[in-house]
C-alpha cells in the first residue's frame, strides 16, 4: 500500500475532527464558490447543494472569477465569495480572493493550510487538517473542503456519515479490481450535488491513470457521448434518490451495449445500496472514486505519487490585467 492509498483509507478520523469543529455561519447573500482543479468541482457540489438550501450560488473557475466576474454573477449583485484551495497558495484562486476583496466583496475561505495567502485574503478562515502522507494528487483533502462546505450550506454531516462512506469504501474494494480488468474508457455519471463529484472522479482517473475519463448528468449522456460506449467502458453511476428509477434504466441500457456499471447507490454490474440521504452521498462515494484511480493507476503500473506534469501547488507568474469599468467589468 503507497501512500496515496494510506490517505484515501485514513481519511475518515479527519472527517470527525471536522465535524467536530465549528463552522463559520452562512451569509445570506448570492454565492460565488472559486476554486481551481479539483476544488472548483467540488465547489460545484457546494454550490448545487446551496442551492438546495435556499441560497443562489454559482461555482466559477478562480481565473474566470478575477477576469471577468460580471460573466457569471451581475456586477450590480454583492456577492459572497467562498474560496477553496488545499494549499491556500493557488495563483488563481488566491488572486480570486485579493480582487474579490478589491470589489468589496467578502471572502470566507476553506482550506487546509493555515497562515496561506489564501487565510490572509479571508474575511473567515476554516482550516481542516488533512492527511500528512498526501501527495500531489488530492484525496482526503478534497473530502475535507468537500464536508466544510455542505457544513456551511446546512446539511446535517455527523458519525454516521463516516461510518456510511467507510462501510461503501470497504464495500467496494475487492470489486474494483475485476470491473477496471480490460477498460479503458470511463465514464461518471452523477446528477444534482453528484454531479460535481463525477467531474471529480474523472479528473481524479485522469491525473491519476492517464486514462480517458469524462462526467455527464446521467440523462445527458443519451444524447450523442453514448456512441462511445463499448466492451471496453466502465461507468461509475453516481446514483441520485430522486431520480434512481430512470437512472436504473440508462445502466441496463449500458450494460446491454457492453459496459461494465459500478452502480453506487443503484444497480449496475456490481450495485452497492446507499440509504443516506441525497445531500450527504456526494461525500459518501468521493473515497470509492479516490480508490478506483489508484487502482487503474496501479494496473497500468502508473506511481500516483508523481503524476505526469503535475505539481502539487499550481502557481503562475500573472500578468497585470488590463483596466476595467467598475461598472460593466469590460475594457474601457
Amino acid at each position: 500500500m503507497n501512500a496515496t492509498e494510506r490517505g484515501i483509507r485514513e481519511q475518515f478520523p479527519l472527517w470527525d475532527q471536522v465535524i467536530n469543529e465549528q463552522v463559520p455561519p452562512r451569509v445570506d447573500a448570492v454565492h460565488a464558490v472559486v476554486g481551481c482543479g479539483t476544488s472548483v468541482h467540488i465547489a460545484d457540489s457546494i454550490a448545487t447543494t446551496l442551492n438546495e438550501h435556499g441560497v443562489m450560488a454559482r461555482a466559477v473557475p478562480g481565473n474566470e472569477w478575477t477576469c471577468r466576474r460580471g460573466s457569471y454573477i451581475p456586477l450590480r449583485i454583492a456577492a459572497h465569495v467562498l474560496a477553496l484551495s488545499r494549499s491556500g497558495e493557488s495563483t488563481e484562486t488566491v488572486a480570486a480572493a485579493k480582487a474579490s476583496r478589491a470589489a468589496g466583496l467578502q471572502v470566507t475561505a476553506f482550506t487546509c493550510a493555515p497562515g496561506s495567502a489564501l487565510c490572509a485574503q479571508g474575511d473567515r478562515v476554516m482550516v481542516a487538517e488533512t492527511h500528512p502522507e498526501e501527495g500531489i494528487v488530492m484525496t482526503a483533502s478534497a473530502s475535507l473542503m468537500l464536508l466544510m462546505g455542505l457544513r456551511y450550506a446546512g446539511v446535517e454531516v455527523d458519525a454516521t456519515t463516516t461510518r456510511t462512506a467507510r462501510n461503501l469504501l470497504d464495500a467496494a474494494d475487492p470489486h474494483l479490481d475485476e470491473l477496471i480488468s480490460g477498460r479503458s474508457h470511463f465514464v461518471f455519471l452523477g446528477s444534482g450535488a453528484l454531479y460535481g463529484v463525477a467531474r471529480e472522479g474523472a479528473l481524479k482517473l485522469q491525473e491519476m491513470s492517464l486514462s480517458q475519463t469524462e462526467a455527464h448528468h446521467p440523462l445527458e449522456y443519451r444524447h450523442g457521448p453514448i456512441s462511445l460506449i463499448d466492451e471496453k467502458s466502465l461507468v461509475i453511476f453516481l446514483y441520485h434518490p430522486d431520480t434512481a428509477e430512470e437512472e436504473a434504466l440508462l445502466a441496463r441500457e449500458l450494460m446491454d451495449k457492453g459496459a461494465r456499471v459500478l452502480g453506487l447507490g443503484g444497480p449496475g454490474t456490481v450495485e452497492l445500496p446507499i440509504a443516506s440521504p441525497a445531500a450527504v452521498r456526494a461525500l459518501i462515494c468521493l473515497p470509492v472514486l479516490q480508490l478506483l484511480g489508484e487502482y487503474v493507476a496501479r494496473m497500468r503500473g502508473l506511481d500516483t505519487l508523481a503524476p505526469r506534469h503535475l505539481t502539487k501547488v499550481v502557481r503562475i507568474a500573472r500578468r497585470t490585467p488590463p483596466s476595467r469599468h467598475p461598472q460593466s467589468g469590460q475594457p474601457p
